[in-house]
């Protein structure tokens, strides 16, 4: 694998790792909806989230990630939407979308995507 693609992939990985510590111990939403820091440190990893995949696939159109755009779109969405994201989105993506985003990150990783 390409370093560029690595460090985007890695950069990924991190992100979901540090939602993972962000959120709030048990899993509740009614925890979450009252901090304020926690939810903007979640959209901003969501936004890192976002580019990279965006980067990534400009390089490698066809890689095997699944939602990539809506991914990209969310994080579109935050930057310039902001005052459309509602907690139940972010803690859905939390809870049931970046699950298998780390999977297939994780499984990429392991590949040889992007070698030359």
């Amino acid at each position: 694998m390409i370093d560029k693609v690595k460090v985007w992939l890695e950069d990924i990985e991190n992100s979901i790792n540090e939602i993972e510590e962000f959120l709030p111990e048990p899993r509740n939403f009614k925890v979450f909806q009252q901090e304020l820091k926690t939810k903007r440190a979640i959209e901003r990893s969501i936004e890192i989230i976002g580019e990279a995949m965006s980067r990534i696939i400009k390089e490698y159109p066809n890689i095997q990630i699944s939602q990539t755009r809506k991914i990209i779109d969310t994080r579109n969405r935050i930057i310039h939407g902001y005052d459309s994201v509602s907690e139940d989105i972010l803690w859905s993506i939390c809870i049931k979308d970046l699950p298998i985003l780390k999977k297939e990150i994780d499984s990429l990783k392991n590949s040889n995507v992007g070698e030359q």
